[in-house]
């Protein structure tokens, strides 16, 4: 495992990230070595860096980039896609049937856990 690996494997297992002053202790390293794995991580987009202090010195808190997740999972309802995606009936939420199971849908998957 190359030191980058297990830098961001390090920042990865802290999910409230890991100050900068930490990382390179923990990797056994100095500072300037630290310095120049984390501006690598940072240029491959794998991590963010955030100003910070940590007893009472200035440092960063480096947290792994949380990958954006599709939105399409907000649209569904166990393996049921909302109804009025691209519906192009005339009808009203209200009475309209198709969204009623939808509906009906979240909730039963609410209630057995078996939400996405």
């Amino acid at each position: 495992m190359s030191i980058e690996e297990s830098a961001l494997k390090i920042i990865r297992e802290n999910k409230e990230g890991v100050f900068q002053n930490e990382l390179w202790k923990e990797l056994e390293i100095d500072s300037r070595k630290c310095s120049r794995i984390v501006s690598k991580l940072l240029k491959e987009d794998l991590i963010i860096r955030e100003q910070a202090v940590s007893n009472g010195a200035r440092t960063y808190l480096l947290k792994v980039k949380e990958e954006e997740k599709p939105c399409f999972d907000l649209l569904l309802s166990g393996e049921m896609f909302s109804p009025c995606a691209g519906c192009r009936d005339a009808c009203q939420p209200e009475i309209c049937e198709k969204l009623t199971i939808w509906v009906f849908n979240l909730r039963d998957n609410k209630e057995t856990g078996e939400m996405h």
